[in-house]
């Protein structure tokens, strides 16, 4: 089992940069992939970007544009959201949710065993 604990959230504003950590519990961490998504007020949650298991792999949601990185320590057992550029849109609760599917679940929520509890990310205009 693993258990993911997302921080680095808070209040930004348009243009400034954030980066998220997901941390991650047990030896099992690199046999994950992990993934970000987000939520919006009053939105579905909707997938954000993607890391492989090794970290050689990235899969990143369209309306990313190049703004975000995302990257993985395994010895550390965490996981990084780099996000720049950021917009009044990007406001949401962002998760990290662990897959250890192959082929990866990639953007398809369901296929992820676990997820973590969330942290808000709030850009002012």
């Amino acid at each position: 089992q693993v258990q993911l604990v997302e921080s680095g959230g808070g209040l930004v504003q348009a243009g400034g940069s954030l980066r998220l950590s997901c941390a991650a519990s047990g030896r099992t961490f690199r046999t994950y992939d992990i993934g970000w998504f987000r939520q919006g007020p009053g939105k579905e949650r909707e997938f954000v970007t993607v890391i492989n298991r090794s970290g050689g792999s990235t899969y990143y949601a369209d309306f990313v544009q190049g703004r975000f990185t995302i990257s993985r320590d395994n010895a550390k057992n965490t996981v990084y959201l780099q996000m720049n550029s950021l917009k009044p849109e990007d406001t949401a609760v962002y998760y990290c949710a662990a897959d250890s599917r192959n082929p990866w679940s990639g953007a398809y929520a369901p296929g992820y065993d676990y997820w973590g509890q969330g942290t808000q990310v709030t850009v002012s205009s």
